[in-house]
């Protein structure tokens, strides 16, 4: 009877097994340092530079964790994921003349950032926009600081959030501060494309010192934009504290103010277009060159205890919504 030689059957066994092994595992959770190096693993003993070196180790709904201070570089994300700086210093993105952070993930991912300091750089950078976010499920901002993006128009957003899709964009306390050029760009915009559609919820953000301090925009977009802004303030902007701007052509956009003031701005609450609504409920508008400016077939209502008070032009009065 003829034998079957040993390493004949080990070949037969283990050969399978050694092709079945990826090229390149990647781990739940990784992590970035001042000092790492996008050669190591991205491990905690042995963590990466960037976070562009880290997210091709990290597996799709994994997270970056940051280590210690440092700047970590602009980063392109295109899956869902968490990138994080838990009271360990500045976690900065330091950048000129690009985004900071492009999101273009799946239509059902989450996109987490917490904890981040973005940086369009010195004047005359013209950096693009700190975020920019064009594909995604949903997008998260916490706890960060996005200032200095200054590009040209329609770019030098703090928060561009553009999607294509059905998207939800969720912002808490944030500072979006020096952002914009010119006559457009500024704190944060929300401005579906095509038949892409938006739901944002604001809270406790603070808009300052902008070409634009909140615009809610359907112009683009067949799809509706619905934002809720509450406890936050907008202050110290060019144009406008709290925009909500939509043609008769476009989305219908609607934009909800609750416990939060709009002062010190050219413009503080503007609704203008067909298809706008804003409302404005226990909140402040002062001390602007413009209170109110309604326009274009646009709808503002107040649901009361509102303090407008002390702006160079007043504007119209907001009339009071109907009982529910």
């Amino acid at each position: 009877m003829r034998k079957t030689p040993l390493l004949s059957i080990l070949g037969a066994v283990l050969l399978p097994l050694v092709f079945a092994i990826p090229a390149a595992a990647q781990a739940t959770r990784t992590w970035v340092s001042g000092v790492g190096d996008d050669a190591n693993p991205c491990s905690r003993t042995a963590p990466c530079k960037t976070f562009a070196g880290a997210i091709s180790k990290t597996a799709a709904g994994g997270e970056i964790d940051v280590l210690d201070p440092g700047g970590f570089g602009a980063v392109t994300i295109t899956k869902a994921i968490t990138i994080a700086a838990e009271g360990v210093g500045e976690a900065g993105v330091l950048v000129a003349g690009t985004n900071g952070i492009a999101v273009v993930a799946g239509a059902t991912d989450t996109v987490i950032l917490r904890g981040l300091q973005l940086d369009g750089g010195p004047i005359g950078s013209t950096s693009l926009n700190g975020v920019k976010f064009n594909t995604g499920g949903v997008l998260m901002i916490q706890n960060c600081s996005i200032r200095n993006f200054t590009g040209a128009s329609p770019n030098g957003w703090g928060i561009a959030f553009t999607p294509s899709g059905a998207s939800s964009l969720f912002v808490s306390d944030t500072v979006v501060a020096s952002n914009g050029t010119g006559t457009l760009g500024g704190g944060i915009l929300i401005e579906p494309t095509g038949t892409g559609s938006a739901k944002a919820s604001l809270v406790r953000v603070n808009a300052a010192n902008n070409i634009i301090g909140i615009r809610a925009d359907g112009t683009g977009s067949s799809g509706g934009i619905s934002v809720s802004i509450s406890d936050s303030s907008s202050t110290g902007n060019l144009f406008a504290g709290m925009t909500a701007f939509t043609p008769a052509a476009g989305a219908t956009t609607t934009v909800e103010i609750i416990r939060s003031a709009s002062a010190n701005n050219g413009t503080g609450l503007n609704s203008n277009g067909a298809a706008a609504t804003l409302r404005i409920g226990y909140s402040t508008v002062t001390g602007n060159a413009t209170g109110v400016n309604i326009a274009n077939g646009a709808t503002m209502t107040s649901l009361g205890n509102n303090l407008i008070a002390d702006n160079t032009t007043p504007g119209p009065t907001i009339p009071l919504a109907g009982a529910q």
